[in-house]
């Protein structure tokens, strides 16, 4: 992938394109106002798009001390196994390298098979050894 085949922004998406990309990978439905207000309230932003049309993206979330959860890294999925889920995390780990303090937790949620992944930048899995299962609640 060159990177100059794509428009990268560290800005957020429009709702209605954040809406539409998670559609496209299987994610289901979103109301338009809980969307912008989630991603108005989000940390961090990295968008990526092929002329106006927004292709991929990753944010962060947390309180931006202690806790940072990376959460919606998604590309359209004729734009997988090009690089762009890499350069989104290149992107989102050089901003948690200035943001976060020693102590601090990064957490996120894998989408089923794509552990591996996250294991290049070093993020474990669970449960393990030392660690037990990861949880969550959806409402």
């Amino acid at each position: 992938m060159t990177q100059d085949k794509y428009i990268v922004k560290l800005e957020k998406p429009t709702a209605t394109d954040f809406v539409n990309l998670r559609s496209k990978v299987g994610w289901g439905d979103l109301d338009s106002k809980l969307a912008s207000k989630s991603l108005a309230n989000s940390l961090f932003h990295i968008t990526v798009y092929e002329n106006s049309q927004l292709i991929g993206m990753g944010r962060v979330v947390g309180d931006g001390a202690m806790y940072f959860y990376i959460q919606d890294v998604v590309v359209e999925p004729q734009y997988q196994k090009q690089g762009i889920g890499s350069l989104i995390m290149e992107h989102i780990e050089s901003y948690l390298t200035s943001a976060a303090y020693e102590g601090s937790t990064i957490g996120l949620f894998s989408a089923k098979g794509k552990e591996d992944f996250y294991s290049k930048y070093h993020y474990l899995l669970r449960p393990s050894d030392y660690l037990g299962h990861g949880m969550c609640k959806f409402i």
